[in-house]
């Protein structure tokens, strides 16, 4: 019902995160992956990517429970 925005919610029911990784997740070259394994950047990237559209992005997440990212984009992007 929103006219502004568009809202897409990526959810799952996994083991959650710290309060330490979630700190950190959207640090460039921040990885959970052992050193030489994975760059780190993935996360990095798409909150710049979403930025530069003038949106959003959240995190909710509870340990042991899941983590949610809900991304909030314009639906009338001017540049």
């Amino acid at each position: 019902s929103d006219t502004e925005f568009i809202r897409i919610s990526i959810k799952d029911n996994g083991i959650g995160m710290s309060e330490d990784i979630r700190k950190k997740i959207f640090d460039p070259f921040f990885t959970t992956k052992p050193v030489g394994k994975g760059t780190g950047l993935g996360m990095s990237i798409t909150f710049s990517i979403i930025n530069d559209h003038h949106g959003t992005i959240t995190l909710h997440t509870e340990h042991f429970v899941g983590t949610e990212f809900i991304i909030q984009l314009p639906i009338d992007y001017k540049n």
